[in-house]
């Protein structure tokens, strides 16, 4: 059994490698992906791929799939990678750092007040715990975004293991 397999059940990124040409990589991708055009949608090239499941519903944590063909010494790499939208990864980013970032201020402030004794910042506490509360909430938004695309995710998987597995190139 290819190990590229269980890197595709296992973990959101994948690397494998194939003898055929980029371009031959995206005849085959198109050819899967029109077999199965009333499950999946996407865009196809000789150098990315993204695969997007047709549902009813569209939430903020769409999953994808992303395919990179790349060319190297006459062997083909293609490096796949699914979960949401890089926009949606980056907003979570963005929140995770900037409640981080209020939750080391607010704390810094309310542990300067104790130690000089002062009573300037009696607020910071308070926030501090909020802004846990918030990173918390953050938290809980992106495994719930997680589980809503739990079937898309397994469909991209599927799409991936079927599309790309009968490339990989014995070795």
């Amino acid at each position: 059994m290819k190990e590229t397999l269980n890197h595709i059940r296992n973990r959101p990124r994948f690397k494998m490698y194939t003898d055929l040409s980029p371009e031959d990589c995206e005849k085959n991708l198109r050819a899967y992906l029109d077999i199965h055009k009333d499950e999946f949608f996407g865009n196809i090239n000789r150098e990315v791929a993204t695969i997007f499941v047709k549902t009813n519903e569209n939430n903020y944590w769409k999953p994808n799939l992303a395919l990179r063909l790349e060319r190297d010494d006459n062997i083909t790499a293609i490096r796949g990678i699914y979960g949401p939208t890089s926009a949606v990864w980056t907003f979570f980013m963005f929140l995770y750092f900037l409640f981080t970032v209020g939750w080391m201020v607010f704390f810094t402030l309310y542990y300067v007040e104790k130690q000089i004794n002062t009573h300037n910042y009696a607020w910071a506490l308070p926030c501090s715990l909020l802004v846990l509360v918030l990173i918390g909430l953050t938290y809980a938004a992106a495994r719930l975004g997680q589980f809503k695309a739990k079937d898309e995710m397994n469909a991209l998987r599927r799409f991936a293991e079927e599309a790309t597995f009968p490339l990989e190139k014995d070795g």
